[in-house]
């Protein structure tokens, strides 16, 4: 087939036959060959590959079964991450060709709700008595995350907080019980360092990766800090009144990150305290890559703790590992124990013109119905409580796999700071971690100074 460079659209492709030749390819370059695109189908755009899709059949055809007159299509985008597959929706919708719905994560939840997606507030007003139930099983902590100056966009369906995983083999040779659920950064340094003596070469006590979700927020909300200012906007009482009724004074519109905390004393102490860990190594430090080997480093028995959520659950056992091997606690404490997490749900875009038929998809993929058939397995955790339960974890889940959902009871929570200008903000912190937590002491303030410098730029974005 025929290729077509960028080169040669923007510069070449004037004369007759390139002008014949587009034509012909126009259908593939707007994705009008894929099937259920220009149909009457309701589109719905998930991460992931069309196995992926494929697999959520059962809850397709479950959803059709009441509503036999909304055809749906799945439609799988590809992408390295979430802000690779935001930027192809972005894409999609500037090509005139946007989903209907589409599935967002709290990093995109924030540039959704200021230029993608419609509000659910009328929705749910409208339809209070079919979505009680699901308020009632869901964490408000979950919900706020997706609130946005006082109205909520997303209905979120899994989450996954960051706890501390840890090898229980490397635990045992090294002496070490499971930590109290109160545990200190110091308990955290001790444990490390008995890990590292017990253990031989090609061991590490502590393995993070250098992204926003699971790096150093985490250790910045356990110091009772963050990298960015963090307030909450108002509104939203309609929905805290009506669903979480006593609660309402808790919880607010929103949250609002609009400024550079980098300079906080509190954030350099974290950062600090990082610093500490990989050069005594205790821990990795986060150039050695992200989290695509982490599971058979740590299944091999070579990584004795790290940050992940009930997301890993499946996945050890996949590589083999026995509910025995392993299990998960809370993240140690600091000035705080307040936890980071992050979610995803459903959104409906703005330029959709089948948004009732939307929302009968939302409410179906919210009820306990539909999650029921969505998670099957624990890849995730679901955002229903009642859904965490032992069938869910049978067999494959560590002793406390409680600590994923009771994260939310027993500690205040928050989810990972994602504005609006999300995508530029994580880069400049990428990209700042590794010189502030792998050069001397002297070079931390310098470092910082960069990062705050870089963050107020990305803000301004």
């Amino acid at each position: 087939m025929t290729q077509l460079s960028r080169r040669g659209l923007l510069t070449g492709a004037v004369g007759v036959g390139s002008a014949a030749l587009l034509g012909s390819q126009w259908s593939r370059l707007i994705g009008a060959d894929i099937p259920g695109r220009y149909d009457n189908s309701l589109s719905i755009a998930i991460l992931g590959t069309n196995q992926d899709a494929a697999a959520r059949k059962s809850l397709v055809d479950a959803f059709n079964v009441q509503h036999p007159d909304i055809p749906v299509q799945l439609q799988a985008v590809q992408g390295a991450d979430w802000a690779d597959f935001f930027a192809k929706i972005l894409t999609m919708v500037a090509a005139g060709t946007p989903p209907d719905v589409c599935v967002v994560a709290t990093e995109g939840a924030q540039l959704f709700a200021e230029r993608l997606a419609e509000p659910l507030d009328a929705y749910i007003q409208r339809d209070a008595a079919e979505v009680k139930n699901y308020f009632e099983d869901v964490h408000p902590s979950l919900i706020e995350a997706f609130m946005y100056k006082g109205s909520l966009y997303q209905m979120p369906i899994d989450f996954n907080a960051a706890n501390i995983y840890l090898n229980t083999a490397a635990m045992e040779r090294a002496g070490v019980a499971y930590p109290a659920a109160d545990w200190t950064h110091e308990d955290f340094l001790a444990m490390a360092r008995r890990m590292k003596r017990a253990s031989g070469t090609g061991f590490i006590p502590f393995y993070w990766t250098n992204r926003l979700w699971g790096g150093v927020v985490p250790w910045l909300y356990a110091n009772d800090t963050s990298f960015l200012t963090e307030k909450k906007a108002s509104g939203g009482q309609w929905l805290w009144q009506q669903f979480y009724p006593g609660q309402e004074d808790a919880y607010s519109g929103g949250y609002l990150w609009e400024g550079s905390n980098a300079s906080d004393p509190r954030v350099a102490e974290s950062f600090e305290f990082l610093r500490a860990v990989v050069e005594e190594g205790l821990g990795t430090s986060p150039a050695q890559g992200g989290g695509n080997e982490l599971v058979g480093q740590f299944s091999g028995g070579s990584i004795g703790m790290t940050p992940a959520g009930g997301y890993w659950v499946q996945g050890l056992s996949e590589a083999g590992l026995a509910p025995e091997d392993y299990d998960v606690a809370y993240f140690p404490k600091g000035r705080s124990q307040r936890h980071q997490f992050g979610a995803a749900g459903y959104a409906i875009l703005k330029t959709s013109k089948r948004k009732d038929e939307a929302w009968e998809w939302v409410k179906f993929c919210t009820s306990l119905e539909g999650m029921k058939l969505a998670f099957t397995k624990p890849d995730t955790t679901p955002t229903r409580r009642s859904m965490c339960d032992e069938a869910l974890y049978a067999g494959k889940g560590p002793a406390h796999w409680k600590v994923f959902y009771d994260t939310l009871d027993q500690h205040p929570c928050a989810p990972i700071p994602a504005p609006p200008q999300q995508a530029a903000v994580e880069t400049a912190l990428i990209k700042n971690v590794l010189g502030a937590v792998t050069g001397s002491a002297a070079a931390l303030p310098g470092a910082l100074e960069r990062l705050d410098a870089d963050l107020t730029r990305a803000l301004e974005s």
